[in-house]
Order: structure tokens, then C-alpha cells, then sequence
């Protein structure tokens, strides 16, 4: 499925560099934490600034899946990776399978659960 608009992602760093990548090969635009010199952050200081680049998080991290962190933000979103067990071959796959099966453009204002079972969408804009 191809991007009807480019979305602009951040990579958070507990996911490998090739999810950045899969990102990039299908027209979107995605940096990595690590590339940024952001690792490490506690998430009360990486989400500010993720959403001001006005990215989406990409993200394993579940302590981002409360949807009061979207509040006053515009056009951005998080993507909550779930793979069991986790590795990098699984969210690597998560991630293929999202690109394919869902419109990217359709994060901004949402909270979208990515497991191996379903794509959730909890739309916080509601």
C-alpha cells in the first residue's frame, strides 16, 4: 500500500534500526532516537520533543500508551508495537505487516496498538 501522505516518524530506542528503514522504503519519513542523540531520554522529555519535530512515535515503550500525552498536540501520533516473545525479528515483522496493511496517515490523533493478532486504533480526537 503506498502513502497517500508522507508521515513523519521518530524510532524510539528499544526498536532496531531496520524499523526506521521499512519506514523510509515506503515513502514516509523516519529518524531514529539514536541518530538524534536522544537515547536515553525519560519519556516526560523525548515525547515533547517528538511531537514539536511533529512526529509520530514509533514505539515498544507502553508506558507511552496513555492517550493524555496526545493532548495539545496536532498531527501527530503514537504506534504501539506488541510482539510476543519480543525481538528484533518480530517488531521488524509488526512493522512490515503494519506498512502493509494500514494507511499511515491515519496515526495523527491516535494511539494505534500494532500486535501480530490485530491493528487497534483508539482515536483520541473523540
Amino acid at each position: 500500500m503506498s502513502p497517500t501522505v508522507p508521515v513523519r516518524f521518530k524510532v524510539d530506542e528499544d526498536l532496531p534500526a531496520e524499523v526506521a528503514l521499512l519506514l523510509t522504503a515506503a515513502g514516509h519519513d523516519a529518524v531514529t532516537v539514536f541518530r538524534q542523540s536522544m537515547h536515553g531520554w525519560p519519556d516526560d522529555q523525548l515525547w515533547p520533543a517528538v511531537a514539536s519535530e511533529g512526529r509520530s512515535l514509533i514505539t515498544a515503550d507502553v508506558g507511552f500508551a496513555d492517550a493524555r500525552r496526545l493532548a495539545g498536540t496536532d498531527g501527530v501520533g503514537i504506534v504501539l508495537l506488541r510482539s510476543w516473545p519480543e525481538s528484533r525479528q518480530g517488531y521488524i515483522q509488526l512493522v512490515s505487516n503494519f506498512i502493509a496493511s494500514f494507511q499511515l496517515d491515519g496515526v495523527a490523533g491516535c494511539i494505534v496498538s500494532v500486535t501480530p493478532e490485530a491493528i487497534r486504533v483508539h482515536d483520541t480526537r473523540k
